[in-house]
């Protein structure tokens, strides 16, 4: 018998029970954190007047050969493509951009009040090497203005939201890198120049850089291999080739960072890589503890976008930030996060006919809206404090023998270790004017 033959006959499970390579799973020690993102970004939502957008995980494959470019590494080498039974190429999404502007044209959003602003939360897929802070499977979350008119105050403000966002979430010593990219006028100029100047150093390019050559040049800029960075050194200056138009607007974003006091380097080899960016383009990293993940947050202005859809030149502008990024500096620079206030109940029983008692009770207290956690399966009322301590629930309720005989039930601050017995049918009132006291007080 040949144990090998046999194993495979049998199917070895071993690699079903891990996540596939450059997945991972949220548990509930990251929760925390992702809360945290969450509810920062909900109260920029509301104080900017941004509204959510949720687009199709799957969208067509050509929506991104179109739009992110055929030259990218995104579309040449990270994309998951698939075919359907009907012959459709369809991709796992592998940024939001190109599928909010196709929402954006589908849905004819260009008719209600102008410029329209957005925001995304969700996940995103690449085929790309993990490593710290990246995964295949990771999520972005963004904002987006398109629409109205080409005001390089858009572009500014796009940046006060991602530094106020990383700010907010606790997140120290950041810094913004920024760069214009010029416009369909200014840049085959400098593409012209950008080629001669790397043409003559073909041979010392890696292989993907020889082909960028030919398909994406502005892509050399953004290469990372360590060869290919020491030559770019001596790469033309693309803030030297802009045309009028993108000098003046490039000069109003930054009077507007630096009304913002908005710290920032000029960086003109920054060129984010994808093909629908133009003028703007803008990205954040972190100095010192965290900053090994890399960009944390960037993204630029893209009026072409549209176009290349078939809809109109619309200005439009806006920045991704991949939240596993986030949480990774968060840990690294050891963000404390704010004490949870729990709005919930944890149910205690001491005793078999308590037991019986509590799944009643659950079920009057679902009835008023409030929410209850227990531990019925244990039966040591010292295990269920631990379990209620762990949960970090400020009240409990206690079910014994004599309260079931007296129909009430004992309060308990888990804060102060404070007792009192309250009649079953008051409980729901003094639940709710405790969670306003400690509310007031946390």
């Amino acid at each position: 018998m040949n144990p090998k033959k046999d194993k495979a006959k049998r199917g070895d499970t071993s690699r079903f029970i891990q996540a596939p390579k450059g997945m991972h799973d949220l548990l509930a020690s990251e929760e925390p954190y992702w809360e945290r993102i969450e509810s920062v970004a909900r109260d920029i939502v509301r104080f900017f007047n941004f509204s959510k957008i949720d687009t199709p995980i799957l969208e067509y494959a050509d929506l991104f050969r179109k739009t992110t470019g055929e030259g990218t590494d995104i579309v040449e080498k990270e994309m998951y493509v698939l075919k359907t039974k009907g012959g459709d190429l369809l991709a796992l999404r592998p940024e939001f951009t190109p599928s909010i502007c196709r929402a954006y044209l589908q849905h004819s959003l260009s008719r209600l009040g102008q410029p329209q602003k957005l925001y995304y939360f969700g996940p995103v897929f690449r085929h790309d090497r993990p490593q710290l802070g990246r995964y295949r499977q990771f999520t972005q979350l963004g904002f987006d203005i398109l629409g109205g008119m080409n005001d390089p105050i858009h572009d500014a403000q796009s940046i006060l939201i991602l530094t106020c966002l990383l700010e907010e979430v606790g997140i120290k010593n950041i810094s913004l890198k920024i760069n214009s990219i010029g416009c369909r006028v200014c840049r085959p100029i400098y593409k012209k120049q950008l080629l001669n100047y790397f043409k003559n150093k073909e041979g010392e390019l890696c292989a993907d850089c020889v082909n960028r050559l030919k398909t994406n040049p502005l892509s050399l800029l953004d290469c990372k291999n360590e060869s290919c960075v020491n030559i770019r050194t001596e790469a033309p200056n693309f803030l030297d080739k802009l045309c009028t138009t993108c000098s003046s607007h490039f000069k109003s974003v930054l009077e507007y960072l630096d009304e913002l006091k908005i710290s920032y380097a000029l960086d003109h080899q920054l060129v984010r890589g994808l093909d629908y960016y133009n003028r703007t383009v803008f990205e954040v990293f972190i100095e010192g503890e965290g900053g090994g993940v890399g960009a944390v947050g960037g993204g630029g202005r893209y009026d072409y976008l549209m176009e290349a859809l078939g809809g109109h030149l619309t200005p439009a502008v806006g920045w991704s930030c991949g939240v596993e990024r986030i949480v990774s500096v968060m840990k690294a620079q050891n963000v404390k996060l704010p004490m949870k206030f729990v709005k919930r109940v944890y149910l205690m029983h001491a005793g078999d006919s308590a037991k019986k008692k509590a799944l009643g009770l659950i079920r009057d207290l679902w009835a008023e809206g409030i929410p209850v956690s227990e531990s019925l399966a244990k039966g040591s009322l010292r295990a269920q404090l631990k379990s209620a301590d762990k949960e970090g629930v400020a009240l409990a309720l206690i079910l014994g023998q004599k309260e079931i005989y007296e129909n009430s039930v004992i309060l308990r601050n888990m804060r102060t270790g404070l007792q009192e017995n309250f009649p079953l049918d008051r409980i729901v009132v003094e639940i709710k004017k405790r969670w306003r006291e400690l509310g007031n007080t946390r």
